[in-house]
């Protein structure tokens, strides 16, 4: 049976999630992208928690630009709103996704703005 494009990557979440958990001291940066947008969340996966989340929808992010650098400044602000809740490191859950383009952008804008992972 031939997998789409959704479904392969549903497939590759399920395999990269079996091993990735998230903690309070250490929570799970999951990204998710869609055609238009790309999203950020900061989860503690013990209490089933969001503790802090960034978009590109959000109205005080000012990021001009493609689509790349619009992911960057994203991070950025997932980064910052991470330390506002005293967070440092994270466990980096890129949802089936290839680390590629826009995850590997706001990857390395978290990381710039201090993020460890």
């Amino acid at each position: 049976m031939a997998l789409n494009k959704t479904q392969k990557r549903i497939r590759i979440k399920k395999r990269v999630r079996k091993n990735i958990f998230g903690t309070s001291e250490r929570p799970r940066l999951s990204v998710y992208k869609s055609n238009k947008e790309i999203y950020a969340q900061l989860i503690d996966d013990n209490a089933g928690v969001t503790i802090a989340s960034a978009s590109s929808r959000d109205q005080e992010l000012n990021a001009d630009g493609n689509k790349t650098a619009v992911s960057a400044e994203v991070g950025k602000s997932i980064a910052a709103r991470a330390k506002e809740a005293g967070i440092e490191t994270v466990v980096f859950d890129r949802n089936g996704f290839v680390y590629h383009g826009r995850i590997k952008s706001l990857a390395e804008g978290a990381r710039e703005a201090g993020l460890k992972f």
